[in-house]
């Protein structure tokens, strides 16, 4: 016992000398405040501005500036926006049908991507222009990209149909107004809204049906052309998947591509959501009379309403509801412009008042191909389109008819396939709901 209270004590004794030692050293540091401090001065004299622009100019440079096309801009404005000085490049762009492409073409309203590269002189080197596709069928997963380029000091125009890249974005959000209101609240583009409210026309009508409290939640994506953000659309690709609960009650969509299809949504279930008649000629619009009785507005007389107008922007986009063959396009007395398809059935639409027609007579054309673009020509007092369903030659309320039209059926061969990716999907939804207005990327 002894040894042990021995062996203890020197411990101790150890352990108080190091702490001792410690404290004895902490003190030894120098406080930075009594320092010693020096300032140094020393005058610099950069080379003369000449001497400065020599040395820039034994250095080849290029510039590059981006911006979007203004339905206004003619070659030499946009050139001048673009820092570029260089009367040879503006001649091409007005005398070569390709590169004329640039100011007009799909997308003539303006909104194209143009990136231009110039030397130090503000020559220019290359002009690209990127928008979306021209043909219309290839929009949703292609843009155009057409590149000016000058080679052994000629012009050369190529025009290419080159895929986006995606990303995939979640999003949730509430109705307390509009379905709009709420994706501009949840910071989904319009693109996106307008294509839930296609999504699920045969469940809901969005013009009466929607109410306060409400949700959704979405799976979308996100484009870019080369790497850079598309500005059309908001950016925003296909919706991949929803779900909209409606009065309490929940609907589901999927987009599905099965092999040599043009794709569809589709249900959980694995039932289609795609009908044979599209519930409206326009991505997404505003009713402004209905298939009923009214006061005609230029005859000031109580007439029946044998169709459904639609209010828009002149120039907005107008599809095809199905497909069909083009039985009339041309100018018609009251309606003014008008397009008129042959469906399969005995079953008819006319799309009238249009401020231009993109179709000819006996084209076949298929579901939401463009026709034309809303107008007021004919017997109008304003921009619209007026819309009309016939069946062996009897007026139809469209609305109707679109929501009773029937089905495309999923093939039986591809529902396993279906119901994995419908898996993928629903856990990425499930996600998407706990955002609550936030908007997140998926990958």
């Amino acid at each position: 016992m002894r040894h042990r209270l021995g062996i203890v004590a020197t411990l101790i004794a150890l352990m108080a000398g190091f702490g001792i030692t410690a404290v004895a050293v902490a003190p030894m540091v120098p406080d930075p405040a009594i320092l010693p401090q020096r300032l140094v001065t020393e005058a610099v004299e950069p080379e003369g501005m000449a001497a400065q622009l020599e040395a820039l100019a034994s250095h080849e440079m290029t510039l590059t500036r981006s911006d979007i096309t203004r339905a206004t801009d003619t070659a030499e404005g946009l050139l001048v926006r673009l820092g570029v000085r260089d009367p040879a490049a503006a001649a091409f762009l007005r005398s070569d049908s390709t590169a004329r492409l640039v100011l007009g073409g799909r997308g003539s309203r303006g909104g194209k991507m143009v990136q231009a590269r110039t030397d130090a002189s503000g020559a220019l080197e290359q002009l690209v222009a990127r928008y979306p596709a021209e043909r219309s069928e290839l929009s949703t997963s292609h843009f155009s990209r057409l590149t000016l380029n000058r080679i052994e000091g000629r012009w050369l125009a190529q025009l290419q149909t080159v895929p986006y890249s995606a990303q995939t974005r979640l999003a949730s959000g509430t109705i307390s107004n509009t379905l709009f209101g709420a994706t501009d609240a949840a910071g989904v583009p319009d693109a996106v809204a307008a294509q839930l409210a296609e999504m699920f026309s045969a469940d809901i009508d969005f013009h009466r049906e929607v109410r306060r409290g409400d949700t959704f939640s979405v799976v979308y994506e996100t484009l870019t052309a080369d790497g850079e953000p598309v500005v059309w659309n908001g950016g925003a690709g296909r919706v991949l998947a929803a779900e909209f609960v409606n009065a309490g009650r929940a609907h589901h969509a999927v987009w599905y591509q099965p092999a040599g299809d043009r794709g569809a949504y589709f249900g959980l279930d694995g039932r289609s959501k795609r009908r044979v008649f599209l519930s409206s000629p326009m991505e997404f619009s505003r009713v402004t009379s209905g298939f009923a009785m009214r006061m005609h507005p230029t005859l000031n007389q109580w007439r029946r309403h044998l169709g459904v107008d639609y209010g828009a922007p002149i120039g907005t986009p107008v599809r095809s509801v199905a497909d069909g063959i083009v039985d009339f396009a041309g100018r018609q007395n009251g309606y003014g412009n008008v397009v008129q398809i042959r469906h399969g059935g005995e079953r008819s639409t006319l799309y009238a008042h249009l401020s231009r027609i993109d179709v000819r007579k006996g084209q076949r054309i298929e579901q939401g191909q463009r026709l034309g673009a809303v107008g007021m020509t004919g017997w109008t007092t304003g921009p619209h389109l007026h819309f009309e369903f016939r069946i062996a030659g009897q007026h139809q309320d469209p609305l109707r008819v679109a929501r009773a039209s029937e089905t495309v059926p999923l093939d039986t061969a591809a529902r396993a396939h279906f119901a994995e990716i419908a898996r993928s999907l629903q856990a990425k939804l499930d996600v998407a709901e706990t955002l609550a207005g936030q908007r997140v990327l998926a990958e």
